[in-house]
């Protein structure tokens, strides 16, 4: 495995500031962006976890928190207003566009729950910065159909079969006209909670990352 340095974040996105992990290397094959509709726990978590197997995969990892810890603890309705998380992931792209050493990476994303959603009206918006996504179940439906047919870029989606939004899930995924893949998780449903069954949707997410993601040309050495 990589030797990664990890470093801790905050990125502001508007008034407020949002938590962040990122673990890089200039060699990983990518930099995979892990949006969680939770705060901190970026060590010692199930998405921390999910995030450790991307990175023995080749990849950089970069969680980072759609709310803040007073939204956690007060205001938790803000993790289903999926307008406002996906602002505050433009506001991660926008952050990342002034950072060369990640920006020379190919950039892919991973979403779950409603961050989902947030992921699609994000991408709707921004089709050219990350060039794979990954949607872990979730709620990509609560995006909306417009957001959803202008998704750009190859997109995974896995789901639990035991997960008993599949049927809005289906809906969305008929929606996205960009290349897909549905890959379903038999005996488990929308957390992933059985044994072994984030270890199979990290393995499926990586290789969905290595087949789509390509590296950005270096134009350093151009006349």
């Amino acid at each position: 495995m990589m030797k990664l340095r990890q470093t801790a974040l905050s990125i502001a996105a508007g008034p407020i500031w949002l938590e962040a992990l990122q673990a890089h290397a200039p060699d990983s094959a990518g930099l995979i962006v892990v949006a969680q509709t939770a705060v901190g726990n970026h060590r010692e978590s199930r998405e921390a976890h999910f995030v450790h197997r991307l990175q023995e995969a080749g990849f950089a990892t970069l969680i980072f928190d759609l709310i803040t810890r007073y939204e956690e603890a007060r205001d938790p309705d803000t993790r289903y207003n999926t307008p406002l998380l996906g602002q505050r992931l433009a506001a991660l792209f926008e952050w990342l566009r002034h950072q060369p050493p990640l920006m020379a990476l190919p950039i892919g994303l991973v979403a779950s729950g409603t961050g989902s959603a947030a992921a699609v009206r994000a991408l709707a918006r921004e089709p050219d910065l990350v060039g794979a996504l990954v949607c872990r179940g979730g709620r990509p439906g609560l995006a909306g159909i417009t957001p959803l047919r202008q998704v750009a870029c190859p997109t995974l989606m896995i789901v639990g079969e035991r997960d008993e939004g599949i049927a809005n899930l289906r809906q969305a995924y008929d929606l996205i006209g960009a290349p897909k893949a549905w890959r379903g998780l038999a005996g488990t449903d929308d957390a992933f909670r059985e044994p072994g069954a984030l270890d199979t949707a990290a393995t499926l997410a990586a290789e969905w990352f290595h087949a789509h993601l390509q590296r950005r040309p270096d134009t350093g050495d151009a006349p």
